[in-house]
């Protein structure tokens, strides 16, 4: 299936009956976007240990994510179609995230509790993750993934392609970052841009869309509720004492079924 959440699409393979073969190669050849589908995280339903269903998240490059806040929400919303359940629980590397249907076409997702620690995160050694000792002051979260959100004037006028690449791989982040621009707006708003680890500029992402939120909250410029305007729409992030909630549109474009010509050239 071809989904997307505010534009950050994915490609979701159902291996509920049969799990997928995936190497790294062919996870690239279905991310390209001229001879194959094209997505910035590709997510695959397994069955559920004591939950409605397991979700496994890879990014374009092949790496394996364990958090894609946006994927989760599509995914869920296809699942309470299916099911008819108004709540789920979903199963991930990140561990066990609550799913509710908010109404009006929308999905809410608890991402969990943020990882503000630096050995978390994870960070190469010990420091204060509220402002890294990097050009601009950006501060560290994690949720289930690495981020690093820099606090801008202007995050339109920030070239991102360049200042994303340059950060993803800072020698701080071991195991690289995604990267976030963000300016206040107001104290209960937004507007940010998202360079995703293994990807590159996307429109949306729902895991930096919650390291922001909580970044934002932790340096005193937003309460703990935000909304938030990305490149693809609009997110509301609300962090609470059970983790970040998430709440935004969702939508399931196309469903199809890969070649075995296209499976036999990408092994």
């Amino acid at each position: 299936m071809k989904m997307h959440g505010l534009g950050n699409d994915f490609v979701v393979l159902d291996g509920r009956v049969r799990a997928p073969a995936l190497s790294v190669a062919r996870i690239r050849a279905i991310a390209d976007r001229h001879r194959g589908l094209g997505f910035d995280q590709l997510a695959v339903i397994g069955s559920g240990d004591g939950t409605d269903a397991h979700l496994t998240f890879y990014n374009a490059d092949g790496s394996e994510s364990a958090a894609c806040g946006n994927a989760t929400r599509c995914i869920a919303r296809y699942l309470m179609a299916e099911t008819g359940k108004a709540t789920l629980v979903l199963s991930t590397a990140r561990g066990r995230l609550a799913a509710v249907d908010a109404g009006g076409g929308l999905t809410s997702v608890n991402m969990g509790p943020p990882q503000i620690d630096w050995a978390e995160i994870p960070l190469s050694e010990a420091m204060d993750t509220l402002e890294l000792p990097i050009e601009g002051g950006p501060t560290a979260t994690g949720m289930g993934n690495p981020h690093c959100t820099f606090f801008v004037e202007d995050a339109e006028a920030v070239p991102l392609e360049q200042f994303g690449a340059r950060y993803e791989h800072h020698p701080l982040f071991p195991a690289r970052t995604n990267v976030q621009v963000a300016s206040l707006i107001a104290p209960d708003h937004l507007r940010m841009r998202v360079w995703e680890r293994g990807v590159g500029v996307t429109l949306a992402s729902g895991s930096s869309s919650c390291a922001v939120a909580v970044a934002a909250a932790r340096r005193g410029l937003t309460g703990r509720r935000v909304r938030i305007d990305l490149d693809g729409g609009t997110l509301e992030v609300d962090w609470r004492a059970d983790g970040v909630w998430m709440t935004g549109e969702t939508a399931h474009v196309a469903s199809g079924v890969l070649t075995p010509d296209f499976l036999k050239a990408n092994a």
